[in-house]
């Protein structure tokens, strides 16, 4: 029987870090749901990963728990400017801290650049993936340099409009003493 490694998708972050282990994979796109419905069609492609972790030691308490997350995706978006499909690669390298509870969480995360997630018992590695992958989605996805020019809307005849009436024409006539004079 073939052994088997750690499960990505029931990771023990804790047992990772103590083997200073690191994993790697590849998840289809089609698999990443939230991901997939921000895309412009579906695709065959895959969004590869790496995921590594450590214990830092700390002077008189307990090891700090780290875990660095690569990841590397291209995926089909729809240029804005254009409305053609476009390839846009996304790719994730973050850090994480993870402490014992949410209480030392909020407060290590308020006074750290690092990203600090209280340590749970079992880590999906793939939705963590997602929803950095999510993050990195362009906010308009457009190409550098179009691939055909964007079409002109046909310019209309001009046509010689009428003077629009006076709005205040009928006041004035108004105002004329009465006996036209």
């Amino acid at each position: 029987m073939k052994e088997r490694g750690p499960d990505p998708r029931a990771l023990d972050v804790m047992a990772l870090c103590k083997a200073a282990g690191t994993l790697k994979g590849q998840w289809p796109l089609a698999a990443l749901a939230r991901l997939s419905a921000s895309l412009c069609a579906a695709s065959d492609g895959n969004a590869t990963w790496q995921a590594r972790g450590w214990l830092v030691p700390a002077l008189g308490g307990e090891p700090e728990v780290w875990l660095e997350l690569q990841g590397d995706a291209e995926v089909p978006l729809e240029c804005q400017r254009c409305l053609q499909p476009m390839k846009e690669r996304l790719t994730v390298q973050r850090r994480f801290r993870f402490v014992r509870n949410e209480d030392d969480a909020a407060r290590l995360d308020e006074e750290s650049e690092d990203d600090v997630l209280a340590l749970p018992a079992r880590l999906d590695l793939q939705a963590l993936l997602e929803d950095e992958l999510i993050l990195t989605l362009p906010i308009v996805p457009r190409h550098g340099v179009c691939p055909e020019p964007l079409p002109l809307p046909a310019a209309a005849p001009l046509e010689e409009e009428a003077p629009a009436p006076n709005p205040f024409a009928a006041l004035a006539a108004l105002r004329r003493p009465p006996g036209g004079g």
